[in-house]
């Protein structure tokens, strides 16, 4: 079995890069309010009132645990297929 996808390196890998994705997003929806928005209406082509932004340390710490709790199914995921369907 060649081209077995190293798990525990797909795994550090993946919270690295959802870290730091996570915390450039916080950064830039706290020292621009108004991004958004503007990522809603432009990017995902929606126009939908998000409310306030809520910036606390807990909001921070409890998103960047959620998301890298989703990330890590998704790249659990990624090994177990990988892994299994032949080529």
């Amino acid at each position: 079995m060649k081209n077995m996808i190293n798990t525990k390196h797909l795994l550090k890998v993946m919270a690295a890069w959802v870290t730091i994705v996570y915390v450039v997003c916080f950064v830039g929806v706290a020292l621009i309010p108004g991004v958004r928005p503007w990522f809603m209406q432009y990017a995902l082509h929606m126009n939908v009132s998000m409310g306030e932004n809520i910036i606390t340390f807990a909001t921070f710490v409890s998103g960047l645990v959620i998301w890298n709790m989703i990330g890590v199914v998704g790249a659990c995921l990624f090994a177990f297929l990988h892994n299994k369907i032949k080529q």
